[in-house]
């Protein structure tokens, strides 16, 4: 006990800082976990792989140790949220390759994909709705969103939530600098650029999350499929552009477009945590 007679277990530590000990058990063993992959095989993904693992793992423990066991089953049923309008199945799949798509022909920096748009097509679905959110970003999704931003938007709100979700959630994300190369083959040049990059998108992107997590009622679903887009919108991934600042412009207006159909319920949301935090808010 401390000296208000307060316990200070693992569980009664969790339970009073959820937030914080989300981040500070999850960042190092997936840097661990990312930064063991390159040294030893080469290749991030098995650092990427159980990087997922710790997430989600991380995600269970906390919400156990902060709310109980119903609130982990509740957690995973939001993974599973499908009943939602189809506009944001829509939106979710196909709004950030659109847009995506839209933006580099507008600027005259598109280009046909080598191998016909219906195989590109295929290949942008199999990297969303497979690869991506099933296998992938629905369980990331499941702790960013589910339990680190969601406790943050209740103290809050969205806005200030995706702000403060954007650090760990860049972060943990540092590592991947040193994917394409290897720490002896990228320089110290491309590592600032790539965290510059990072670290600025990172809000505009966490607060499209939040607003579509909102938006939706808590489907981690949607959330999961708008991650995976933005991921398989890449143009090492989706062959019909030069450049990435499309992708991020996109991103961008698709924002805009989510903040402004989502403004009702953000307003009933700022109202409610200015008269102050739910019964269900957690201290960060």
């Amino acid at each position: 006990m401390n000296s208000r007679g307060t316990p200070t277990t693992l569980p009664s530590v969790i339970k009073r800082h959820p937030v914080t000990s989300f981040v500070v058990i999850a960042i190092p063993l997936s840097w661990a976990a990312q930064i063991l992959a390159l040294v030893l095989v080469g290749n991030i993904l098995p650092g990427i792989l159980a990087e997922l693992l710790i997430l989600l793992g991380t995600a269970t423990l906390v919400t156990a140790a902060a709310d109980g066991r119903p609130a982990v089953r509740e957690l995973f049923r939001r993974a599973f949220r499908w009943r939602v309008s189809p506009g944001w199945y829509v939106a979710a799949v196909l709004a950030l390759p659109a847009l995506t798509v839209l933006i580099a022909a507008v600027t005259g920096t598109s280009h046909p994909p080598g191998g016909g748009w219906l195989p590109q097509l295929g290949n942008y679905l199999l990297n969303t709705v497979i690869i991506g959110a099933l296998l992938a970003n629905i369980w990331e999704e499941l702790a960013w969103t589910g339990v680190v931003q969601h406790r943050l938007i209740d103290r809050h709100g969205p806005a200030k939530a995706a702000l403060l979700t954007a650090i760990p959630f860049a972060l943990i994300h540092l590592p991947f600098a040193f994917s394409e190369r290897g720490f002896s083959g990228t320089s110290w040049t491309d590592v600032a650029v790539t965290w510059a990059v990072l670290f600025v998108l990172a809000p505009f992107f966490r607060l499209l999350m939040g607003l579509a997590y909102l938006g939706t009622g808590y489907s981690l679903l949607i959330v999961g499929l708008l991650h995976a887009s933005f991921n398989a919108s890449a143009s090492t991934k989706l062959d019909v552009f030069d450049g990435g600042w499309q992708q991020i412009a996109a991103l961008i207006v698709l924002l805009g477009v989510v903040a402004a159909a989502t403004a009702p319920r953000a307003s009933r949301l700022r109202r409610t945590t200015e008269s102050g935090p739910s019964e269900a808010t957690e201290p960060a």
